[in-house]
C-alpha cells in the first residue's frame, strides 16, 4: 500500500484522499493551519512548510509527495525532492508563483498573453500605464488569489489610489481586454509522457471568485479545443509536467484574428474548474492526478453528459430541497461559514444542455447564486 504525502490540507486535499482510497492508497498532510478540511480523513501534520524539523518528521514512509496549494515554497518542494519524488516537479511552481515569470514563461512556452509590465516603484507604474494603457489591472506578483492583491485602474487618478493599497510589493499591470468568455483547460500527463485533456469549460467569476463552471463549454468547437490543448502540451512539455495541471484563458471574439486564447495563470494541481469532474466525467481530476504521479495509466476524460458546479460561498444552504432534486449532487468541505469561504460545491449532471440549464436555474435559487 503506498502512501503520499500531501503539502496542503484544504478541500482540494480532502477530494484528493476521497479518490485514493478505492485505489487502496494511504495519505498524510502537511498544513500550518489550525483547522483543515483533510485532516478529517487522514494523518496531519501542523506547521510551517519551511519547518526543517517538521518535514523531517513528514517524510519517512512516503513514497511521494504532492501538493494541492500553488504557493508552497519553491525550497520547500526542492528539499522534499532530494528525499522522495515530488510531482508536479518544483519548476512548476515556481513558474506559477509569480505573474511576471508565469506570463514570462507562456510566452516562451508559444502561448499568448494580454500585455503586461512590470512594476517595482511608483514611477513605474505611470511608465507601464503610458505603455499598456487603460483600463487595466494592478496585481501583487504573487500571493494573490480569488481577486485578492488586485485594483482595476481606469483612469490615472485611480493611480495614486492603487500604488497606497498594493504598493511595496512587486507588482504587474495587466491590460484590460475585450473578450468572449473566461474558460479554463484541465491536462493531465502521466510519469511515462502520456497527455490527456478534458473539455473546455467555461467560468463565471463574481467578486474575484469562482462562481459556476459549464463543462463542457456551451458552444464548444473542435478547432477551439484543438487550440486550447495545443497550448497544454506546449506547457506540459517544456515544464516535464507530471499530475492535472490547469490553465485559464481569456477567449477572444473570432473575427479580430489571432489566437483565440490568450493564456491568463495556470495552476500546477488539481483546480476548483475542474470539480465537476466527480460525477460530470468517466475520471475525476483527482483520480487521474493520483494515476499520473504513481505512474499508473490515466482514466478517459469523457464526459457522461453535461455538468455545472456552482461553488457555495460564505454559508450553507439547506440541504434537504438540493439533495430532492434529480441530478444534483453536494459536496461539503467540513469549514466553518464565513463571508467569503468557500464551504463546498454543488455539481449538476444531466443527459443535454437544455435540461442542465433548467436544472441550473432551480440550483442557483435555493444556493443564492443567481
Amino acid at each position: 500500500m503506498k502512501t503520499i504525502g500531501i503539502l496542503g490540507a484544504g478541500q482540494l486535499g480532502r477530494m484528493l484522499a476521497l479518490a485514493g482510497y478505492p485505489l487502496g492508497l494511504r495519505f498524510r498532510f502537511l498544513d500550518p493551519a489550525a483547522e483543515a478540511p483533510a485532516e478529517q480523513l487522514a494523518d496531519r501534520l501542523t506547521g510551517a512548510y519551511e519547518d526543517l524539523v517538521c518535514l523531517q518528521q513528514f517524510t519517512p514512509g512516503l513514497d511521494l509527495v504532492t501538493y494541492e496549494f500553488e504557493n508552497v515554497p519553491v525550497t520547500t518542494a526542492r528539499y522534499l525532492a532530494q528525499r522522495v519524488p515530488v510531482y508536479p516537479p518544483p519548476a512548476a511552481l515556481e513558474a506559477a508563483q509569480d505573474r511576471v515569470v508565469e506570463k514570462q514563461f507562456f510566452h516562451q512556452a508559444g502561448l499568448s498573453t494580454v500585455p503586461f509590465a512590470e512594476v517595482n516603484s511608483r514611477p513605474e507604474l505611470t511608465t507601464a500605464v503610458q505603455q499598456i494603457g487603460l483600463p487595466a489591472i494592478l496585481k501583487t506578483r504573487r500571493h494573490g488569489y480569488d481577486g485578492k492583491g488586485q485594483v482595476v485602474l481606469r483612469t490615472v487618478e485611480d493611480l495614486p489610489q492603487a500604488w497606497t493599497v498594493l504598493g511595496g510589493v512587486p507588482l504587474i499591470l495587466e491590460a484590460m481586454v475585450s473578450f468572449e468568455r473566461e474558460v479554463s483547460l484541465l491536462a493531465v500527463r502521466g510519469r511515462e509522457g502520456t497527455i490527456a485533456f478534458y473539455p473546455l469549460v467555461q467560468n463565471q467569476h463574481r467578486e474575484g471568485m469562482l462562481r459556476l463552471s459549464l463543462a463542457p463549454a456551451p458552444g464548444l468547437t473542435a478547432d477551439l479545443q484543438q487550440e486550447a490543448e495545443e497550448c497544454g502540451r506546449r506547457v506540459l512539455s517544456a515544464l516535464d509536467y507530471v499530475g492535472v495541471l490547469a490553465i485559464e484563458f481569456f477567449q477572444m471574439p473570432a473575427a479580430q484574428g489571432g489566437p483565440r486564447l490568450l493564456a491568463n495563470e495556470m495552476a500546477p494541481r488539481v483546480h476548483n474548474s475542474g470539480h465537476w469532474t466527480i460525477e460530470g466525467a468517466e475520471t475525476s481530476q483527482f483520480e487521474n492526478h493520483l494515476r499520473a504521479v504513481l505512474g499508473l495509466p490515466l482514466g478517459s476524460t469523457a464526459c457522461l453528459g453535461c455538468a455545472a458546479m456552482i461553488n457555495l460561498i460564505g454559508t450553507i444552504p439547506p440541504l434537504a430541497p438540493l439533495l430532492s432534486l434529480p441530478d444534483v449532487h453536494v459536496h461539503l468541505y467540513g469549514k466553518s461559514p464565513r463571508p467569503g469561504r468557500k464551504l463546498g460545491h454543488v455539481t449538476v449532471r444531466t443527459p443535454d444542455a437544455a435540461t442542465l440549464l433548467a436544472r441550473l436555474t432551480v440550483v442557483q435559487r435555493l444556493v443564492h447564486d443567481e
